[in-house]
């Protein structure tokens, strides 16, 4: 994915790590359009950054389909489609209470990005430099104790990954899995100031370098999400899924 000139469209951006992004990736002299289900934040965005924007709910079929196909009607230039909306709850699944929260994950984080990659692939598949970026995690190699749906979604978009980038080889649509680490961000109550994560503005400046350094890449890893990425490969799986379990304090 070249680094600028693209029209890029990032549903879940209207904070933490997806604002991030489309501000830098703005900065880069791209056409950026967030979305996002607050309208007095996404009329904030547009009057204090330009960016574009577009109301929707990654969790309604009818939404995606109807900002989708806004954002192409207003943005026929589209190229790029970040599928970055998700959420992370806290379950235990040896008590009652716990479906509706998985539920609600598996929605958002799997049948969202496949709905919106479902809505913009005809239309990806005609522009040059295509390109569609989902967003895994960490947790998608190594298990955190207290979020068991967010982490099979993850591991569920890694192989969806890996596998729509089979199946579009010989397309044009380049297909990139964005892993973060555990980022300061609102994802968890108390995630934001927690010392267990990475910096935002220190994640998104190096996704950016990385992203610049290789724009052919199949995975953009920032340094700090390899303890969890290549556990499995280095062999240290189980210590790592211990250290994790007991240093992260998300863990339950």
């Amino acid at each position: 994915m070249n680094i600028t000139g693209n029209t890029i469209f990032v549903p879940g951006a209207t904070s933490g790590i997806g604002l991030a992004l489309a501000l830098r990736l703005q900065a880069k002299g791209n056409t950026v359009v967030v979305g996002g289900r607050r309208t007095e934040v996404l009329a904030k965005l547009a009057a204090e950054h330009g960016l574009g924007t577009v109301h929707i709910d990654t969790t309604d079929p009818a939404s995606i389909a109807e900002a989708t196909a806004a954002v192409v009607e207003r943005y026929p230039e589209l190229n790029v489609l970040v599928a970055m909306a998700g959420i992370m709850r806290v379950e235990d699944w040896r008590t009652a209470g716990f479906l509706a929260d998985a539920e609600e994950v598996v929605t958002t984080n799997l049948l969202g990005p496949i709905r919106l990659i479902a809505a913009l692939t005809e239309h990806l598949r005609t522009r040059p430099g295509a390109a569609i970026v989902t967003v895994s995690s960490g947790l998608a190699h190594v298990p955190l104790r207290g979020t068991p749906s967010y982490n099979a979604t993850k591991a569920a978009i890694h192989m969806l990954s890996e596998t729509l980038r089979l199946q579009f080889a010989d397309t044009g649509v380049q297909v990139i899995e964005l892993v973060p680490p555990a980022v300061r961000t609102t994802l968890l109550p108390g995630q934001e100031t927690s010392d267990f994560a990475m910096p935002l503005d220190e994640f998104a400046d190096e996704v950016m370098t990385l992203l610049e350094k290789d724009p052919e890449a199949n995975e953009v890893l920032v340094e700090r999400v390899k303890f969890l990425r290549f556990a499995d490969v280095r062999g240290d799986y189980d210590q790592v899924v211990a250290t994790l379990n007991t240093a992260d304090p998300h863990a339950r």
